[in-house]
């Protein structure tokens, strides 16, 4: 006989493991099945938490490097990086967050069932982990199996020297040189990195901008940022073609003026976008209505199967792009368990979820950039301030960047803010809240913001958007 239980979650990535313990806190008795030796999916164990580390690192050597500004006194040796001290150090944070999420399992009483599973149909999930175990679901199976990276035709990823960012992070020594394409969240966040830490970085982005998911000034002031930095950046190129041999990449590729250029280097990092892991689940066999790999879900998360619903990075609502982010699959999370659990969670607005990337400067960003809000009919105006001019940016060295802010005219109602510097990832919160509430420009300026605080940028962007900023 089957083990039973209410629900049955497929994947314990940040969308899965979050819906089971949501689910599990409501009365259900649940368990996940996954397959991987530790909890956490992609963002704990090979994304989002190793890969800002590798940040963090990359920072405090930025900090080390002008020490003598600082007026700190390090010694005669030269500054460098110890690489197998940053994995090290990264690989203890990420086992203690997954030894966390066990210890949540535990105090929720959520079962973690080891092996890969597969939908047999009417409730049913086979799980092979050596031997083979059935469970059944009473109320609903939930697929949160995410998404891994993928490449583009004619570029082979080998994972030795033509690498996914899977590989980048667990790199223990420091490129001579790194060749990077795209220009995405991965891309950028690479490339800061490994210049930080030495290489020679050329950066590849096939559309005329780098982020170019980014609001245009964004994206402008980045690749200045970079350029002052020594990454090379080429927008509207083409890698046509990668070889790997056995100590490098050789590669091709055309420029936006049609020029062909050729280069070697140590590595080359494919970082053009993540595909839907559905492979083995057993989806159309049991009648999932899939798209591009996708699995089709409504704005509850429902499949085209009852009791089968699915969440994060192996979806599409089929309303364009789906965000893959880990905040956005643990929210998905949160709504349908409570939903599977009997209760009406309002639906996610998707025009309000913040998209953060921590390359050097940062960029933090949500809602509608000006371009978007143009196309949507708003009389559009904005304002815009520099971080260099707050007293906090120059006391900590950081003055690279600038806040926007995107207003209607018409209601003063705030509908986008984009913002490049330090700390842009947490000032995000700040306008993130902004759209939830649906505040107006003028609710912003009569808000206090603290000094010598980085979140003045906001505030003095809000009296930019009427023509008043106080410092500039």
């Amino acid at each position: 006989m089957p083990h039973e239980y209410d629900v049955i979650v497929i994947g314990a990535g940040t969308g899965g493991y979050v819906a089971a313990i949501r689910a599990a806190q409501l009365g259900l008795k649940v368990a996940v099945v996954e397959k991987q030796k530790s909890l956490g999916g992609t963002c704990l164990l090979w994304g989002c938490i190793p890969t800002k580390a590798l940040l963090e690192h990359a920072h405090a050597l930025k900090v080390v490097q002008h020490a003598r500004e600082w007026g700190v006194t390090i010694g005669e040796a030269a500054v460098g990086i110890d690489m197998n001290q940053v994995q090290a150090r990264k690989d203890k944070v990420v086992t203690g967050l997954t030894k966390g999420i066990e210890y949540l399992f535990k105090k929720n009483g959520v079962a973690w069932i080891r092996g890969s599973g597969r939908l047999l149909g009417g409730g049913a999930v086979e799980v092979v982990d050596g031997e083979t175990q059935a469970l059944k679901a009473t109320r609903e199976i939930v697929v949160a199996t995410g998404s891994t990276p993928k490449s583009v035709p004619g570029i082979e990823i080998d994972r030795r020297r033509i690498i996914t960012s899977d590989e980048a992070i667990g790199l223990r020594d420091v490129p001579r040189s790194l060749a990077v394409m795209g220009s995405g969240a991965v891309g950028v966040e690479f490339a800061s990195i490994f210049r930080r830490f030495g290489s020679d970085v050329a950066l590849f982005e096939l559309l005329p901008r780098i982020v170019p998911a980014e609001d245009e000034q964004v994206s402008a002031e980045l690749e200045k940022a970079f350029r002052r930095q020594g990454i090379t950046c080429h927008t509207g190129a083409r890698v046509t073609s990668a070889r790997a041999r056995q100590d490098g990449v050789d590669i091709q590729a055309q420029l936006a003026d049609g020029r062909g250029v050729s280069m070697t280097v140590d590595y080359l990092l494919v970082a053009t976008g993540r595909g839907p892991v559905t492979a083995g689940l057993g989806a159309e066999e049991v009648g999932i209505d899939l798209d591009r790999g996708y699995i089709k879900v409504d704005a509850s998360y429902r499949t085209s199967v009852p009791g089968i619903s699915a969440i994060g990075d192996v979806i599409t609502l089929g309303t364009g792009t789906h965000p893959q982010l880990a905040h956005v699959s643990s929210a998905e999370g949160v709504m349908v368990a409570e939903r599977i659990a009997g209760q009406q969670p309002p639906p996610i607005n998707y025009d309000q979820v913040p998209g953060c990337t921590y390359c050097d400067p940062e960029i933090g960003s949500v809602g509608l950039n000006e371009r978007q809000a143009q196309e949507r009919g708003y009389d559009v105006r904005v304002g815009t301030f520099p971080f260099g001019v707050l007293g906090r940016a120059k006391i900590a060295g950081e003055t690279d960047g600038f806040v926007k802010i995107v207003a209607d005219r018409k209601y003063d109602e705030v509908l986008g803010v984009h913002m490049i510097g330090a700390r842009a990832t947490e000032l995000v919160a700040e306008a993130t809240l902004m759209l939830r509430l649906e505040s107006t420009v003028e609710e912003v300026i009569r808000t206090i913001h603290a000094h010598p605080t980085m979140s003045e940028a906001i505030a003095e962007a809000a009296h930019a958007v009427h023509g008043g900023a106080i410092h500039s």
